[in-house]
């Protein structure tokens, strides 16, 4: 049986089966940065010959419903797979109530009581809010945006993490004003030298920074779809309050576990009280030992799809196919969907330092010029690549990143040879594949003796 409930947002959005990555994630925001790339292309195509004279105009609501449609035919496919596994469905929120027995409450409040030998939690995470007023009664999440039924206009966006720059990326990207109110610093957790190059790169591309500030207050001035927005600031280093007008005001600073309002203590599953995560073992048990856990809510693991999915395959195959594999959780690639895209597997060099110390490894870095960016023009020497290696161990990889355009797609081939232990030698004894952007790492030489150094 599965039992999925999606708990609707402050403003009262809600969506089908499959997750936060299907309805409200990682599908949604890459079509929307799809949407953003082709404005580009536009741009560019009349260098490439391509003549038009008409207006180009971006349809928010034409966007929308395209990206819906896809993500609802995506939500009844569950449904169907489901049912032709002969897995009952239940649009119903669990709780435990006791041992081996759950409590589903559907959305007319009708109750009923499931046991079962072994229960699987992987209820994920949801966006956080600033617990400042006007926040949940005004602005918006990752929750409300890609079914957002008006072009949201002038808007800010508040955090550093990638779903805030993913977001005032493409938004940006379809024409709009948009600033970002950064706390701290940008993509804490990621490689600061690529971090930093993506929030240049959105800068010189009209996105607006507000550093070292955080909102403590939202007001309603008129409105509206969308309407005006009034929010004050304070600076974190000192007493400076600033004000702004925005049509929009996007939460990103975020997410928390869905753990504690799901009867845990009920049947005595450890959680971590600060987080909300969930500790477990290798094998993906929690302190119950009938009870097991998946994906974002796990302590000290990824929160990334894909590394949900393959632990909960895994898992399952041991629990009823006699496998014995066990998730890998070390060197999983990913990629952020910024308008300039990072593709990150391994260590950051920050991290490769605390881990192996700074005279144990050695990083290798070059800017590259896609070659579709020639004709017409743009953004030389903003693409980048990096590789750190470890001294020790025979300049194994142990870091792989690159800024540019299908980073992703880059990525994932890099990510096999790093779990089969590649060393520069072999990437420099690979031959590129040429004119493409992966070959910059079959042909980096240049040591970048410290992060400054560009």
């Amino acid at each position: 049986m599965v039992l999925d409930f999606v708990t609707p947002t402050p403003l009262g959005n809600s969506w089908g089966l499959g997750g936060t990555c299907v309805n409200v994630g990682c599908i949604p925001k890459k079509l929307m940065h799809q949407a953003a790339l082709l404005g580009q292309a536009l741009q560019d195509s009349r260098k490439y010959g391509w003549q038009f004279t008409e207006e180009v105009k971006h349809n928010w609501m034409t966007m929308t419903e395209s990206v819906q449609n896809y993500i609802g035919s995506l939500n009844w496919g569950y449904r169907v797979a489901l049912r032709e596994k002969n897995v009952t469905y239940e649009n119903a929120y669990g709780e435990f109530v006791g041992p081996h027995t759950v409590k589903a409450t559907n959305k007319r409040g009708v109750e009923k009581l499931y046991t079962a030998e072994r229960f699987l939690i992987a209820t994920g995470e949801r966006p956080r809010y600033l617990d400042i007023p006007g926040d949940k009664e005004y602005c918006i999440s990752s929750d409300d945006l890609f079914s957002l039924p008006y072009c949201p206009g002038k808007t800010l966006v508040v955090g550093a993490s990638y779903v805030a720059l993913e977001c005032a990326g493409f938004l940006a990207g379809l024409g709009l004003d948009v600033t970002v109110m950064v706390r701290s610093i940008l993509l804490r957790g990621f490689d600061q030298d690529i971090a930093n190059k993506i929030g240049e790169y959105m800068e010189e591309h009209g996105i607006n920074f507000i550093r070292e500030f955080v909102p403590i207050k939202v007001e309603q001035i008129e409105e509206g779809t969308p309407g005006r927005l009034r929010v004050t600031a304070k600076s974190t280093k000192g007493n400076q309050i600033i004000e702004g007008e925005y049509n929009t005001v996007l939460l990103a600073i975020g997410r928390d576990a869905c753990t504690r309002k799901i009867g845990l203590d009920k049947v005595g599953v450890k959680i971590n009280e600060k987080t909300g995560k969930i500790p477990v073992n290798d094998e993906e048990q929690t302190n119950v030992p009938y009870i097991y856990a998946v994906g974002d809510i796990l302590q000290d693991k990824l929160e990334l799809t894909p590394v949900a999915i393959q632990a909960g395959r895994l898992l399952v195959q041991r629990l009823y196919g006699g496998a014995t594999s066990k998730c890998d959780y070390v060197n999983v690639p990913t990629t952020v969907f910024t308008p300039l895209e990072y593709g990150a597997c391994g260590y950051s060099e920050e991290a490769a330092v605390e881990k192996f110390g700074e005279e144990n490894i050695e990083v290798y870095h070059s800017n590259f010029w896609p070659l579709e960016w020639t004709v017409p023009s743009r953004d030389n020497n903003k693409c980048y690549a990096k590789i750190i290696c470890n001294i020790q161990d025979n300049e194994r990889v142990i870091g792989f990143h690159v800024l540019g355009p299908n980073a992703g797609e880059v990525t994932q081939g890099f990510a096999a040879a790093i779990k089969c232990g590649i060393t520069k030698e072999q990437l420099d004894n690979t031959i590129g594949i040429h004119p493409v952007c992966a070959e910059v790492s079959s042909a980096i030489q240049i040591l970048c003796f410290s992060s400054s150094i560009i």
